[in-house]
């Protein structure tokens, strides 16, 4: 019995302390989070002139923006490189180590050069210096010490210093890398503002995703076509629900001629069944929506999209240059 008790006690005093080491865990990131943020609202306040003037030389570039950073710079300069290159800043990643042994020839003189180095004098970025120079290339640094060499030898160096890492031993780059990848989505949102980047420009690069597909997709692509369920304003409703429901689009257009005068919907139908009594043998035009919206086949399908959640319809006509109707598009995730 006991020892039974002992156990309950000792079961008690582990669990208590792992809610304890389990509160200062939370403890900790909520602090991570809060310094992070930290760093980068001091970067808002600290922008000057030397942001404007790297934006001058990025925009003026006629070949390629080329990042390079050692460890963990380097990764954040592929993400940096990666960024512009999918926002219409053609933009490529050279390690400066391997730079030295053949890479340098990838670099022209119609580039410009993103280097980063928090301290300003990692050697294998210092060292790409007199090459720079020699090629008259453009140099744009990320550096976390602007009396560094590499800030000073720089035509536009862009402080990127933090008080402190987060690391509880203030060595692990974390505060320092996160400060210098703000910078470079500031540097890649400033340059999409500079070139009036739209959504189609970025849909163009990104062909394979969803969303390119979706900003370069035309109504037309993907409207139906065949077999239409188009009625007369003189037929009845009776005859209209058997072109509806072999229609399969819950729908029947009212269209004269080449013109259309309306839509029913099965909605619609479904409401005039409850206000009145022996409807089958009415006009269609009778509860017909007249001058129903409408889009052009030629119409992006994203701007369609828009414009059946604006008006929280499932489905809309689709019209020709001349304004005859040639499809009906079905969106069902409005």
């Amino acid at each position: 019995m006991a020892n039974s008790i002992t156990s309950n006690k000792i079961l008690h005093l582990n669990r208590s302390k792992l809610e304890k080491d389990d509160d200062l865990i939370i403890g900790l990131a909520r602090e991570v989070f809060i310094k992070q943020s930290d760093a980068i609202a001091n970067l808002a306040r600290r922008m000057s002139a030397d942001f404007m003037r790297a934006i001058g030389f990025l925009i003026d570039t006629k070949g390629h923006v080329i990042v390079s950073g050692m460890g963990k710079s380097g990764l954040i300069g592929r993400k940096i490189a990666a960024t512009f290159s999918s926002t219409g800043t053609p933009s490529f990643f050279v390690h400066p180590a391997e730079a030295y042994h053949g890479d340098l020839g990838m670099i022209t003189k119609d580039d410009t050069m993103i280097l980063l180095s928090n301290s300003g004098e990692t050697e294998e970025i210092v060292r790409l210096i007199p090459f720079l120079r020699r090629m008259q290339i453009p140099i744009v640094s990320l550096v976390g010490k602007v009396h560094s060499s590499l800030a000073e030898h720089s035509d536009a160096a862009i402080d990127a210093s933090v008080d402190s890492e987060v690391c509880p031993n203030n060595l692990a780059p974390m505060n320092s890398c996160l400060a210098t990848m703000a910078i470079g989505d500031a540097l890649a949102v400033s340059l999409m503002r500079k070139r009036d980047f739209k959504p189609q420009d970025f849909a163009r690069l990104h062909p394979g995703g969803s969303l390119g597909r979706r900003l370069l997709t035309k109504v037309r692509d993907v409207m139906r076509a065949d077999n239409l369920p188009i009625v007369s304003a003189f037929q009845s409703i009776r005859e209209s629900l058997v072109t509806m429901t072999t229609g399969r689009l819950g729908l029947v257009l009212v269209v004269e001629g080449e013109k259309l005068l309306g839509i029913v919907t099965d909605g619609d139908l479904r409401r005039a069944l409850q206000d009145y009594n022996c409807i089958l043998d009415f006009p269609i035009s009778r509860i017909m929506t007249p001058n129903p919206k409408t889009v052009g086949e030629n119409v992006m399908l994203v701007d369609a999209e828009k414009l059946m959640k604006k008006e929280k319809i499932k489905a809309l006509v689709v019209v020709n240059s001349n304004g005859k109707v040639s499809g009906v598009l079905e969106i069902f995730d409005n």
